[in-house]
């Protein structure tokens, strides 16, 4: 391939990225035309992208860009996948995929998270952090927490003093 194709393909290739600063690199090597299909279909529906590229001219596309790390001492033809609703509902997808059996050959080989090169250790260890719709829920739940706290405070107490007033009225109604 000339060095005018290179860059060519590298500069789509960086086109293609813009704006992607996390990703995970994945190996879909030795898998079947069906079995490739049936993935890329899945992974399409949950919102991500999957890019076959060869090493050399993914780093040079990912050159001076937080996914440069990535790149750095990978060897073989890998796959970057990016996309989803965020880095951590990503990484459990991939993480189920190359967990399940389905997909035998598909592996995560790492990544990249904010500039920080990722093993395929740290990519199972992120997946079991909560994604943003978890974290968001757990957020809520502490700012509700103090208030509901609050209420059963204020409510106890005065729920009984109620309960003892009408009780009190009750007696004062059959004492008559």
């Amino acid at each position: 391939m000339s060095k005018y194709v290179k860059n060519l393909i590298s500069e789509t290739v960086r086109r293609r990225l813009e704006g992607v600063s996390d990703a995970l690199l994945v190996d879909v090597i030795g898998m079947d035309s069906e079995s490739t299909f049936k993935i890329r279909k899945h992974l399409r529906e949950k919102n991500i992208h999957l890019l076959v590229i060869k090493n050399s001219l993914a780093r040079r596309a990912c050159e001076g860009t937080p996914l440069e790390a990535a790149f750095e001492g990978l060897e073989g033809t890998s796959a970057l996948c990016w996309g989803s609703e965020d880095f951590i509902s990503l990484v459990k997808e991939i993480t189920e995929l190359d967990k399940g059996t389905e997909f035998d050959k598909f592996t995560a080989k790492g990544g990249v998270m904010d500039g920080e090169c990722l093993s395929p250790e740290k990519v199972k260890e992120i997946s079991k952090w909560p994604n943003r719709q978890q974290q968001l829920s757990i957020l809520l739940g502490q700012i509700l927490s103090p208030g509901a706290n609050l209420s059963g405070a204020l409510l106890g107490p005065g729920g009984k003093l109620a309960s003892q007033i009408e009780s009190k009225s009750q007696e004062g109604d059959e004492g008559e």
